[in-house]
C-alpha cells in the first residue's frame, strides 16, 4: 500500500507553518493536535524540530510516522532514543519508544480514526489509497510497512 502520489514536499511547508504558531505564542491552540518533537541528528548531532500530529493515550503521546522508519526523525531516535517534547505550554523530556508491529499500529489507527474520522479518513485516503473508513485487515496491511512513536515523558519542566 504505502503512500499513493503524496507529495512529502508540501508537507514540509505545512510544519514550517507549525513551528511558526508555535513560535508567535499560539502553542495553546496549535498544541491541542501538534506537538513539537525535538530530536538529536544521526549525523550532525544538532537539535532538530519536527512538528507532528499526536494522540494522547493515557500518560504517554503517540505519533503516526507516515514514512516508517525511513522517516528522518524516527531514524534519528533509533540512534538516540532521548528526546524533548513540546505540547501547547508543556514541556518534557522523554524517551522514543519507535513501534512496527502491525496489530498494535492498527489499534493506534483504530484510536485515530475513532477521535478523528473526518480528518484521519481523509489522510487514509490521499496518502495512503484506503477507504476513509478502512477495515481492520488494511490497517494491519498498512502496518506492515508504518511505525509509530510512543513518546514517554519522563521529566516535565516549566515553560
Amino acid at each position: 500500500m504505502g503512500t499513493i502520489g503524496f507529495d512529502w514536499s508540501k508537507m514540509k511547508n505545512v510544519q514550517k507553518i507549525h513551528r511558526l504558531l508555535y513560535a508567535i505564542g499560539l502553542g495553546r491552540l496549535v498544541g491541542k493536535i501538534i506537538l513539537l518533537l525535538t530530536t538529536t541528528g544521526r549525523k550532525s548531532g544538532l537539535k532538530r524540530v519536527t512538528p507532528l500530529q499526536y494522540e494522547k493515550i493515557g500518560n504517554e503521546y503517540y505519533v503516526g510516522a507516515a514514512r516508517g522508519v525511513k522517516a528522518d526523525w524516527v531514524r534519528n531516535i533509533q540512534s538516540m532514543p532521548q528526546v524533548d517534547v513540546r505540547v501547547g505550554s508543556k514541556r518534557f523530556h522523554g524517551t522514543a519508544e519507535i513501534v512496527t508491529d502491525p496489530v498494535r499500529f492498527a489499534d493506534f489507527l483504530e484510536v485515530r480514526l475513532q477521535r478523528h474520522p473526518r480528518m484521519i479518513g481523509l489522510i487514509m485516503e490521499k496518502a495512503h489509497g484506503l477507504p476513509r473508513h478502512p477495515s481492520r485487515t488494511q490497517l494491519e496491511e498498512l502496518g506492515r510497512t508504518e511505525a509509530f512513536v510512543i513518546l514517554h515523558p519522563t521529566e516535565f519542566s516549566e515553560n
